[in-house]
């Protein structure tokens, strides 16, 4: 059969030709969560997969967030957990850095035995918007920014996370120091090696910033013209930053939330709209004007915000991150300049003229956060809806008019319910999601935290 996804014999071949060293490769397939799953395979198992995929079980898409099976999603034994093939993507074969012995990863995709794509996998839902775009002489180009924190491997005295020491000299900080140069340098060693991975990868990792808070960062990443290509970078930096952090002895931290006194991490969304022609239809017509393409997409992408919010904000954790003045939007408001508002409009060339899509954590399946975001612009366009007035000054005033959930609860109830979500994720892959959501709620629901005993044990 030949490979659905394009990638051919020849990439492999020319692969192994050109890295004699490498031993294994890891085999990636994202889940709903995000989350890398898959197997490693040795070296001279590669061109078989390229030749005839390989067998992964369905239910590899159906797991929770620690990897156990949810029956809700109808992949197990609804399907009697049979195996499809997983397909190695084109231009995703890449080396790893910093690795004994030398491995390489693919990213794969996952299809049905006849070719067709597996609608709960969600690179899947995110191609199936790229296309429905293209049929409407769109062509998104988009970047995600990674925030993240950098922890120390052991605990403080009282069982909590703490930032990490610099690996140049054991150096600690509880200060926030933001946009601290000379805090950086004390990280230097383990950022060349991000770098490196990220440039072994082809991946163009840009700017570095220390963060609005203690051990936190950000790394942006370069814009590309295909928004598919922009969430697999996302993915595949987060497992280099993950695995370089691991090789210096500390902890790449991916929740939303880690220090309840601190500001948490996002993934801001960056996305700009050529036509066929290669022209931004984003761009300002005039000086002192919007283009009505770019108001009508801010209108969609507020009119959508409240039922897609799971996506944005998937975990128990990604809720403690949204509090008045945090960096993190509580309001479906937009403005230009404006850091404190849910759409931003950043300053620069009208020509390359985006939008700034700030309410998603950092960890947010970054393929069901470009679909959510592409459909929400597609439906827009299509209605001509109205953004309302720019909010300028403090964004987090009167967000109590606000139409996003307020918790977890309320967004899983508003996207099982959402006409809206289905159609961006497709109705298997909203299925799948949303039952692994409730799986998860329910999970939390019947543990017992730390707090209840600190508020309950010895006095009611």
């Amino acid at each position: 059969m030949t490979c659905p996804t394009g990638a051919t014999l020849a990439e492999a071949e020319a692969f192994l030709a050109a890295h004699p060293e490498i031993e294994a490769v890891d085999l990636i397939l994202t889940d709903s969560n995000g989350i890398a799953r898959g197997k490693i395979i040795r070296r001279h198992e590669l061109l078989s997969i390229y030749k005839n995929g390989r067998g992964f079980p369905i239910s590899i898409l159906g797991l929770d967030i620690v990897g156990e099976d949810v029956h809700e999603t109808g992949l197990i034994w609804d399907q009697g957990d049979g195996d499809l093939k997983a397909w190695p993507l084109p231009g995703t074969l890449v080396p790893l850095h910093n690795t004994t012995p030398p491995r390489a990863e693919v990213l794969m995709g996952l299809y049905e035995l006849d070719g067709r794509p597996m609608t709960s996998d969600s690179r899947h839902a995110l191609a199936r918007q790229v296309e429905a775009m293209a049929a409407e002489g769109l062509y998104p180009a988009a970047a995600f920014e990674l925030e993240f924190f950098l922890l120390d491997n052991r605990r403080d005295e009282y069982g909590r996370v703490r930032p990490a020491p610099a690996v140049l000299d054991g150096r600690t900080s509880g200060k926030t120091e933001v946009y601290s140069v000379d805090h950086l340098h004390g990280m230097l060693p383990l950022f060349s090696d991000i770098y490196k991975g990220a440039e072994v990868a082809g991946i163009t990792a840009e700017t570095m910033i220390s963060e609005y808070a203690p051990g936190q960062y950000e790394l942006t990443l370069h814009y590309r013209e295909n928004v598919l290509t922009a969430a697999d970078d996302l993915l595949r930096l987060k497992r280099i930053v993950r695995a370089q952090a691991r090789a210096h002895g500390l902890t790449a931290c991916f929740m939303a939330k880690p220090i309840a006194e601190y500001a948490g991490s996002g993934m801001h969304f960056h996305v700009s709209l050529p036509d066929a022609s290669g022209k931004n239809v984003f761009a300002d017509p005039a000086e002192g004007t919007w283009a009505p393409k770019l108001l009508h997409a801010l209108g969609g992408l507020r009119a959508t915000m409240g039922e897609s919010m799971l996506v944005f904000a998937p975990h128990l954790n990604s809720w403690r991150r949204f509090a008045n003045q945090s960096y993190a939007p509580v309001s479906t408001n937009w403005g230009v300049n404006n850091r404190s508002v849910a759409l931003r409009i950043p300053e620069g060339p009208a020509v390359s003229r985006r939008i700034e899509h700030r309410p998603s954590g950092v960890d947010a399946n970054p393929y069901l956060v470009a679909a959510t975001i592409l459909a929400g612009l597609r439906k827009g366009l299509k209605e001509g809806i109205d953004p309302g007035p720019e909010t300028t000054g403090n964004g987090y005033d009167g967000a109590e008019e606000s139409t996003i959930p307020r918790d977890w609860a309320s967004a899983i109830k508003a996207a099982t319910e959402s006409e809206f979500l289905k159609e961006a994720l497709g109705e298997d892959m909203h299925r799948t999601f949303t039952a692994v959501k409730a799986a998860e709620y329910a999970r939390v629901a019947r543990t017992i935290a730390d707090v209840d005993y600190d508020l309950y044990l010895h006095v009611v």
